[in-house]
């Protein structure tokens, strides 16, 4: 297929994309379209709690969640790039800044997915939201160096955080993902050895989403009698010539 568009994805750690927008990322990549994800660490620290117990060295952590990061994404259709930040705090450095920036002009995004701008659950989370943001406006900047051409203005969508009600995370956009939730499971199960607890909660998250997806789709949409969702939250306007 021709690829029309390209989404990019920035993520903090391996499991998020997958959790909170796994369903995105196998939708465009079902039709035909680049889906790139900027892991920017791979949680060793923070997220990876069942290796550390298992008396894994911080490599070996490394390596494994590198590798559930690549079946994840070669499930999903997407491409992965890791930049092995520093988790648990994941931090803004100049070269980390400056290898996402030259990454948007590379992929020239009509999309990005990131994290909410809040979660006090997790530092890194909102970190990685603030970071993407930032290198989206410095690489639509001609006298930000860097290689390749600026880019334009594309929509950035924020996904779910793990604990909506307490993040400020009100969705206004639903996501019909029924047609590849396999997909999404099995990336799920991918995750399993690092974080194989949080499948059944996004599992029920899933259906829930679909719930009020088809209760919001009005009677003529035709959304299946079983649907499930992702739910985002827009950062910047919706520009249209037509309500819908």
């Amino acid at each position: 297929m021709t690829e029309s568009r390209t989404t990019l994805v920035v993520s903090a750690h391996p499991g998020d994309f997958v959790w909170r927008a796994g369903g995105a990322i196998a939708l465009a990549a079902h039709r035909g379209e680049r889906v790139v994800i900027a892991c920017l660490s791979y949680g060793e620290r923070g997220e990876s709690a069942a290796q550390w117990r298992a008396g894994k060295t911080l490599q070996e952590i490394k390596q494994i969640r590198h590798e559930e990061a690549e079946a994840a994404a070669a499930i999903l259709g997407a491409e992965l790039r890791t930049f092995d930040g520093d988790d648990y705090p994941l931090e803004e450095t100049p070269e980390l800044r400056q290898r996402l920036i030259d990454l948007y002009r590379e992929v020239q995004p009509d999309v990005v997915l990131t994290h909410a701008a809040s979660d006090p659950y997790n530092m890194d989370h909102p970190k990685a939201a603030e970071i993407a943001l930032k290198a989206r406006v410095l690489a639509q900047a001609p006298g930000v160096s860097g290689p390749g051409d600026v880019i334009g203005a594309p929509p950035v969508f924020c996904f779910e955080p793990h604990q909506s009600e307490v993040c400020g995370f009100v969705p206004n956009v639903l996501l019909d993902i029924t047609e590849v939730w396999e997909t999404k499971v099995a990336a799920m199960n991918s995750l399993g050895a690092s974080q194989g607890h949080l499948v059944d909660y996004y599992s029920d998250l899933g259906r829930r989403r679909g719930v009020q997806a088809k209760r919001n789709s009005g009677p003529n949409l035709g959304l299946p009698v079983t649907t499930l969702g992702e739910a985002y939250q827009r950062v910047y306007p919706q520009v249209t010539s037509e309500l819908a």
